[in-house]
């Protein structure tokens, strides 16, 4: 049984078909968030993407990461990217899916299958490529969303279908705009 912000295990695998839906190309960028800060968020109409910073006025670069040796920003990590209807099972409100925490909400298959390392998508004037680096959550993804939400995203059926989402780069800077049509460009 869910409380008001988290859902069972069975609530989130009756999502599942819905999720499935998502297309395999030509999907829609459904929302942009800006991460100017921990913790605080942004959501944009437009946005721009560039080689070195990932998405414009996003922490991404001043954060760091845990995954480099001293600490740097990970370019392979420049940017993530969360399937729009996982997000909006997990979240249950549009106005709580930037609490995910990524930038880039698709409405588009993220599966490995669909989208493999070195995949390339259009969206807007930019292209982003899919790198291979996995991106799993963290402590502040459960707390948001609950525990069977983290053990649903991170299921064998989750990884399959990359439900936490992926991380990617931007390989051409360009402009955004919410209702981007999302295209791959060249597959991996």
């Amino acid at each position: 049984m869910s409380d008001d912000l988290h859902l069972s295990p069975a609530e989130l695998e009756a999502g599942l078909d819905y999720i499935r839906q998502s297309p395999a190309d030509g999907g829609t960028l459904a929302m942009i968030v800006r991460r100017p800060e921990s913790d605080r968020r942004e959501v944009l109409a437009v946005a721009e993407l560039d080689l070195t910073q990932g998405l414009v006025g996003d922490n991404w670069r001043t954060r760091g990461s845990r995954s480099t040796p001293d600490g740097s920003a990970n370019p392979e990590m420049q940017l993530n990217l969360m399937n729009a209807r996982s997000v909006a099972v997990l979240a249950r409100h549009r106005d709580r899916w930037p609490l995910a925490g990524d930038q880039l909400y698709v409405d588009l298959d993220l599966s490995a299958a669909n989208l493999p390392p070195g995949t390339r998508l259009s969206l807007g004037t930019a292209v982003i490529e899919v790198t291979a680096v996995p991106h799993t959550g963290c402590a502040k993804f459960t707390q948001r969303f609950g525990a069977a939400a983290m053990k649903f995203v991170n299921s064998p059926v989750g990884r399959a279908l990359n439900l936490r989402g992926i991380n990617a780069k931007v390989v051409q800077p360009g402009t955004i705009r919410e209702g981007d049509v999302v295209r791959k460009v060249l597959r991996g």
